[in-house]
């Protein structure tokens, strides 16, 4: 059976005291988790430490970060490496966001070498990918999401995916007024999913979760866990409140 997750990606938001009250509030309501159901929260690198700590009293709750760099070290001022986060005891890390990929450049070279700096220092990795509202329009987002998996993870051997989780993220329904429907969810979740069985095999494509990353809520989440290839959600601005955040895991507990 493979793991259903639900993801906190806090972004740019929540100084240290608000970080500290919110996990709190987490704390006071998380329902029982198990290995197989889990809860990460990526919190902005200024709170790892802090958010680490609260977090050793919370059964399968693991500690994500939101980036790392695609060097292993060396002269770039402000950037954080693979081998910093696994010294801070975080779990997961985020590669290939649709916000680095659009704001900071990011190619699939870069990424496919950040995927790597990740895994050599044995951290998980989810793997973002996405179309545009106008790949999306041209109906061509099939093939677009496929080429972004195949130059970020296909050079890994099968025995590395142990450790990849992707987040699909319909960038044209995110702050564009569109939405995407639990069927288009489901529709590019399998699509993924065949893409993986057909470069490696249907046992490693079934292993792997699949999470949604477009606007996932609790009046939605249940809607979309239920989807057969929907293993849970990387939730950027739900997760920042917490009645919403444990109403969206409290949805991914309930699923099969």
């Amino acid at each position: 059976m493979r793991k259903k997750i639900v993801a906190a990606n806090w972004k740019m938001n929540l100084t240290l005291h608000e970080g500290a009250d919110l996990v709190n509030e987490l704390f006071k309501g998380m329902p029982t988790l198990t290995e197989s159901k889990i809860v990460v929260i990526a919190p902005p690198y200024v709170n790892l430490h802090q958010t680490s700590s609260q977090l050793a009293g919370m059964m399968n709750v693991h500690l994500g970060a939101q980036n790392c760099h695609h060097e292993a070290a060396g002269a770039y001022t402000g950037e954080i490496s693979a081998a910093m986060l696994q010294s801070a005891e975080v779990a997961y890390v985020i590669v290939g966001h649709s916000e680095r990929r659009e704001y900071c450049k990011e190619d699939d070279a870069t990424i496919a070498k950040k995927v790597n700096q990740a895994l050599a220092h044995g951290l998980n990795v989810i793997f973002c990918c996405g179309e545009p509202l106008e790949i999306r329009d041209a109906d061509t987002q099939n093939q677009y999401v496929e080429s972004q998996i195949k130059a970020g993870l296909f050079h890994l051997g099968e025995e590395r995916l142990d450790n990849i989780v992707i987040a699909y993220e319909p960038i044209w329904a995110i702050g564009t007024g569109r939405t995407a429907s639990t069927t288009q969810a489901q529709d590019m979740h399998k699509h993924i999913r065949s893409v993986i069985a057909a470069q490696y095999d249907a046992h490693v494509a079934d292993a792997m979760p699949i999470l949604y990353g477009g606007s996932c809520k609790p009046s939605n989440a249940a809607e979309l866990f239920a989807c057969a290839d929907v293993d849970g959600g990387l939730i950027g601005g739900a997760s920042l409140k917490a009645g919403e955040f444990l109403g969206i895991i409290e949805a991914m507990v309930a699923a099969n």
